[in-house]
């Protein structure tokens, strides 16, 4: 028995090893290749870029350089202004994502009122439902409302996603009432509850809902390329994918950027993150 469960937890442990090498190598790939020289960049991707040639997967560049790097934080400034103003934008959408899901999931969990439980299950509906099939009813309000080739088109409909209600519905609910009439008793208001008892105890599902709105405004790509005319206003990650040829030396530091913010986020959050998607069971 003790033979078999040894061997077992062999084979998925080999199993995890192999997984892991498997997701972690386009990330090491690109760090790698940030060193690149322009030369050395040109030469291995130019062919491939122009729709010729082979990718070459050797991780070490012939000579290392930071040369790219020098281009998007120092030459081609427009790469890291780009940056910047995609950080903006997904700050706006966690902002709005976060207070529109936090008055909601307190109306839904604390608050009784006729069609309450119907309306819930629509936005579990809603919440299943891919992007892709919201894009034209967005399209058509976007344009009523004159917000299309504007950052408010991408930055509104992220705002308004049912799944940061379900979140926080899920977190308060797991707050017992006594708690909030004890409050009560003492004189604390609505606003009081919500900001002062309840938003306290739900702290790491905040966290993780920050986290997951973040990297979902971070890495969203339909929405830019259907909303907007003026490929200059793209995000970053739509503005990666547009990348010319004789700019292939900044394309992997350039990755290396957008791989950055995420990172740093669940390296100092993913404590919060695990304890918050605990919290999702359906009550």
């Amino acid at each position: 028995m003790k033979r078999k469960r040894k061997k077992r937890d062999r084979l998925l442990a080999v199993l995890f090893a192999v997984l892991s090498v498997i997701v972690l190598f386009p990330a090491v790939y690109v760090l790698c290749n940030s060193f690149m020289s322009p030369q050395e960049a040109v030469q291995r991707y130019g062919a491939l870029a122009s729709g010729s040639g082979t990718l070459d997967l050797s991780l070490l560049p012939g000579t290392f350089s930071v040369q790219g790097y020098v281009q998007v934080f120092l030459r081609r400034t427009a790469y890291w202004l780009r940056f910047w103003r995609t950080l903006a934008m997904c700050g706006a959408i966690v902002a709005g994502q976060l207070l529109v899901s936090i008055l909601g999931g307190f109306a839904f969990a604390k608050y009784s009122f006729p069609g309450r439980r119907w309306l819930f299950y629509l936005l579990v509906v809603l919440m299943l439902m891919p992007v892709q099939v919201t894009l034209v009813p967005n399209y058509i309000v976007l344009e009523r409302l004159n917000l299309l080739d504007s950052y408010g088109a991408l930055i509104l409909p992220a705002m308004f996603l049912p799944f940061g209600t379900f979140l926080m519905t899920q977190i308060f609910k797991s707050v017992p009432d006594e708690v909030l009439q004890a409050g009560q008793i003492d004189g604390a208001g609505t606003l009081t509850l919500l900001f002062r008892v309840l938003l306290p105890a739900g702290r790491a599902g905040a966290v993780s809902l920050c986290l997951l709105t973040f990297i979902d405004a971070w890495n969203m790509v339909e929405q830019p390329l259907a909303f907007l005319r003026d490929s200059e206003m793209y995000p970053f990650s739509v503005f990666l994918a547009s990348t010319s040829r004789d700019a292939l030396a900044v394309v992997f530091p350039c990755g290396v950027l957008a791989m950055l913010p995420v990172l740093l986020l669940f390296w100092f959050f993913n404590e919060e993150l695990v304890e918050g998607i605990e919290f999702t069971g359906i009550k």
